[in-house]
């Protein structure tokens, strides 16, 4: 990927996407779904999920979305934001899905001539979500068929969809547009880019792009030198890295878990993708942190380990004979 950036720095290119590159990733990423998808790369994860947003929810409108979501939880506001004052309908269900049924009764509750009412316009799922488990195709599919029945738009956060790709052994586009998701936040820093998502638009959605880079624009998001973060994106892309990467997160999330487990450890949700939500003993987690362990407490009393592109057996095994004392 640094090799791809040091090539992007070579010689004059057009600015705001008019670039090669850029046009050259809106090709590949059109092949890699199996369909024509207009695109526009980002910097951020909120960015990408912000700005999705505010082409398929008005300022008077909403999105539902789990109660943990990435965009309820850590954006800051930036969803309803960049909407102009959308709001957010938090929903449960379990594992960091959103309840099906619960769902369902939301779109069945709509009454968009109710002047009171903030009538929902979209569903915001999560893959991997925020409790680290992955929603397989048929998952999402069932939940973007009472979205259409109820006239939303579907938007996916793919902050980490390989990894979601990877565990469920899925396609990218049974994983997306043939599931009935609209529009893709399409992650690839998580991955181990510098700091690179693009905004995926299918179907019908790509009649937003114009709006959506005038959205970007206004907010900030339109570099001018995009070329920069297309030239990630490809790198990500070029024999399939960013699975390959995502895979191996994956296998050490899973042998993270297994040392976990040996050390009395109780695991608070499955584990899909490169995650690991753990109950650790007192006395462990204790020394952990003592140890200088870097883990992000979660609320439930977890701790929420990540693995990824360059996670070691060392690191492994060095934490396995910690839990073992």
């Amino acid at each position: 990927m640094i090799e791809a950036l040091a090539a992007a720095n070579r010689g004059m290119a057009g600015s705001y996407g008019a670039d090669n590159l850029t046009g050259k990733l809106a090709e590949v990423i059109s092949q890699v779904f199996g369909i024509e998808t207009a695109i526009l790369p980002v910097i951020s994860g909120t960015a990408a999920n912000a700005l999705s947003l505010s082409v398929l929810c008005p300022a008077d409108g909403a999105v539902a979305c789990h109660e943990e979501a990435h965009i309820e939880r850590d954006e800051r506001g930036a969803p309803e934001f960049y909407t102009g004052g959308g709001k957010l309908r938090l929903l449960g269900g379990a594992d960091g899905k959103i309840d099906l049924a619960a769902f369902r009764m939301q779109c069945d509750g709509i009454d968009r001539s109710f002047v009171h009412e903030t009538p929902l316009h979209a569903i915001s799922m999560t893959n991997l979500t925020e409790c680290g488990t992955a929603y397989t195709p048929d998952e999402i599919a069932e939940r973007a068929a009472v979205a259409k029945s109820a006239g939303l738009a579907v938007h996916l956060d793919g902050a980490r969809l390989g990894n979601a790709l990877v565990s469920t052994g899925t396609q990218p586009a049974d994983m997306t547009w043939r599931a009935g998701v609209d529009v893709l936040s399409l992650g690839f820093t998580k991955a181990g880019a510098l700091g690179c998502e693009v905004i995926c638009l299918f179907g019908e959605a790509r009649q937003h792009y114009e709006k959506l880079r005038a959205r970007a624009k206004r907010g900030g998001h339109l570099p001018p030198k995009m070329r920069f973060l297309s030239a990630q994106a490809l790198a990500m892309l070029e024999d399939g890295l960013w699975l390959d990467l995502a895979r191996h997160g994956n296998t050490m999330a899973t042998r993270l878990a297994d040392a976990c487990v040996a050390g009395g450890g109780k695991l608070a949700y499955p584990v899909d993708g490169n995650e690991v939500f753990v109950h650790l003993p007192e006395n462990i987690q204790a020394a952990a942190f003592e140890a200088g362990l870097k883990a992000y407490p979660w609320p439930g009393g977890s701790v929420r380990f990540v693995c990824h592109w360059n996670t070691s057996e060392a690191d492994i095994e060095a934490f396995a004979k910690f839990c073992q004392g």
